[in-house]
């Protein structure tokens, strides 16, 4: 949607709820600041690469575990 089709229906709106989209749109705002590139849930994809090593034997039933397996 472009930024005119978006102003458009904003306008089309009664002027209190054209209020409330302002309230939204600030919230979302400043929601975008206070969340950096390094803040979002999950971190950059890829920076810990090479970095961790899981053995061969990851999937492998673990000796404890076998009584509860049979």
């Amino acid at each position: 949607m472009s930024s005119a089709d978006l102003f458009i229906k904003i306008n089309s709106l009664p002027a209190e709820m054209r209020k409330e989209v302002e309230a939204f749109l600030e919230r979302l705002i400043k929601r975008s600041k206070s969340e950096g590139p390094d803040k979002r849930k999950g971190g950059v994809p890829g920076l810990a690469q090479g970095r961790i090593v899981i053995s061969d034997d990851f999937d492998e039933p673990l000796e404890d575990f076998k009584p509860y397996m049979e």
